[in-house]
């Protein structure tokens, strides 16, 4: 990781005012990301996606989000001008959605909706478009790119669908991507070959990757470094590779809730949570 930060978060919150008072999705989180795979992962309602959204700020109302510094290559995101971000959206950033059955419009041509990604932020010709979108698709490894291109959604499987997501967001050819549990609807067999594609595309165009999961062994033997989340707040960081080595309660607590090969069969240990780990995080 290069001496700069691609992306630099620092004291970031996000809340929601209701009837019953503030709700703290996100306490006061940082952490930075180079040109590389940073695992975010943490319980249902830690705050995960809610990082990845306000990066992009599209937390919708009445949210509020604030942080002392959110920086991506050299531009203040906090105080973009709605045009900028609107140019950064897909073209610098992309989101790859949990499910690309609530992500792709049902009643366009999946290759127009590709091609929509492509056309948004480059003034090309259509045969251009049409033209970049069959190679992302063969990109992402799907065999037969002129059907699929001129399939609707409801006609591919969801691997399928998953992986037109993922060339609709790099058609831009984006600086970072942030990909909100993009494997979690997927079968196993499925999800190993995502992940290959999405290893290859960020390794060869020297991207960032933000990876969202609950997933502990996937998140591990994918990303280079992982932050644990709990509760709206970072409870470690740490390289993937050292990642049984943790130190933090709550990490070693998950990692002691996944089932082993070769454990002696015992039942699986049952996570203990201290209500002053919601108080305290890096």
């Amino acid at each position: 990781m290069s001496d700069k930060p691609l992306l630099a978060i620092e004291d970031l919150h996000v809340s929601f005012p209701t009837r019953k008072g503030v709700v703290e999705a996100v306490r006061g989180i940082s952490f930075s990301l180079g040109r590389e795979k940073l695992g975010i992962v943490g319980e249902s309602g830690s705050g995960k996606s809610m990082t990845g959204r306000s990066i992009l700020r599209l937390v919708s109302r009445p949210g509020i989000v604030t942080a002392k510094r959110m920086e991506f290559d050299g531009i203040d995101l906090q105080r973009a001008s709605a045009a900028q971000m609107r140019r950064i959206r897909g073209q610098r950033i992309s989101m790859v959605m949990q499910d690309p059955k609530f992500s792709l419009n049902p009643v366009m041509r999946v290759g127009e909706q590709i091609a929509e990604a492509y056309r948004t932020h480059e003034k090309v010709a259509p045969a251009e478009a049409k033209r970049r979108s069959l190679e992302m698709l063969k990109a992402v490894r799907i065999r037969d790119p002129e059907r699929v291109y001129r399939a609707y959604p409801h006609e591919v499987s969801g691997g399928m669908g998953q992986r037109i997501m993922i060339a609709m967001m790099l058609i831009p050819d984006p600086d970072l991507l942030i990909a909100d549990e993009p494997t979690s609807a997927l079968d196993v067999t499925v999800q190993l070959q995502v992940l290959a594609i999405l290893d290859d595309l960020v390794t060869q165009r020297g991207m960032g990757l933000i990876f969202i999961s609950h997933d502990l062994n996937l998140v591990a033997s994918f990303c280079d470094r992982v932050v644990i989340m709990y509760a709206g707040r970072v409870m470690e960081i740490c390289d993937a590779k050292n990642l049984d080595a943790a130190q933090h309660p709550y990490t070693r607590g998950l990692l002691n809730c996944l089932p082993r090969i070769d454990s002696d069969g015992r039942d699986l240990a049952v996570l203990r949570r201290d209500p002053a780990w919601m108080e305290h995080g890096l």
